[in-house]
């Protein structure tokens, strides 16, 4: 049974860190290319991150470059999403998820994840 498991999430001040993870199980982690994708009350589900099955490529949303970092730890089949700088406006639901497709054209977008965490809420005060 394939789960995604985040944690992680809290309520920081402006200007905080958090430190998202994402445990997997039930899969094979390392034929997964992996994202982060966040949703805010009233909003359609946002690309976040994304990375390659070992890491190798990472592709970010303009609104976080230079803020965000995500990386992978296949002998833990964990995904992490080191968050920066935070701001108000990164204040959602974030999601984990796991997709055979690799090319940012695909990694962009929900549709091509097969599998979903529930989420974890980050909220950053102002």
């Amino acid at each position: 049974q394939v789960q995604l498991v985040e944690s992680g999430g809290g309520l920081v001040q402006t200007g905080g860190s958090l430190r998202l993870s994402c445990a997997a199980s039930g899969l094979t982690f390392s034929s997964y290319a992996m994202g982060w994708f966040r949703q805010a009350p009233g909003k359609e589900r946002e690309f976040v991150a994304a990375i390659t099955w070992t890491g190798g490529n990472t592709d970010y949303t303009d609104s976080v470059k230079g803020r965000c970092t995500i990386s992978r730890d296949n002998a833990k089949n964990t995904v992490y999403l080191q968050m920066n700088s935070l701001k108000p406006e990164d204040t959602a639901v974030y999601y984990c998820a796991a997709t055979t497709r690799a090319a940012s054209v695909y990694t962009r977008r929900p549709i091509a994840y097969r599998y979903w965490g529930q989420g974890t809420q980050v909220t950053v005060s102002s």
